[in-house]
């Protein structure tokens, strides 16, 4: 499974890539520390899944998940934010976030759900 991390701390970056190096059928293809950046890197290496944080310079992630979503409606997106507000989860969820998820649970809610869907090829809608 090829996945683009789009967050614009490197911390929170280097915390989503440590927890997913022992998954073997995991490539880390692009990483995107603002939007723009984001739908740029996306768009070049078609990844199956992308982790993208809301509050991003440049262009938000709900701006992101939109033009994700209107190019290629396969790409599995999951919200991961600081700011699991209501609206925030709804506007995702009406943009076509396949997950959404509270960056303040543990970083090994994510990993199982990459995991789970990389070993088994299973992809379900949970936003």
């Amino acid at each position: 499974m090829k996945i683009v991390i789009a967050d614009d701390s490197d911390m929170v970056r280097e915390r989503i890539k440590e927890s997913l190096k022992n998954i073997s059928t995991v490539e880390i293809v692009g990483e995107a520390t603002n939007g723009k950046e984001a739908v740029k890197i996306i768009h070049e290496v078609s990844p199956d899944f992308v982790l993208l944080d809301i509050r991003m310079p440049e262009l938000n992630g709900i701006e992101v998940l939109k033009k994700i979503k209107s190019r290629d409606n396969k790409i599995k997106v999951c919200v991961f934010t600081n700011f699991p507000f209501l609206p925030y989860k709804t506007k995702c969820a009406e943009e076509g976030a396949d997950y959404f998820f509270d960056k303040n649970e543990n970083i090994q809610v994510i990993r199982n759900l990459i995991e789970q869907l990389s070993l088994n090829g299973q992809v379900g809608k949970d936003a």
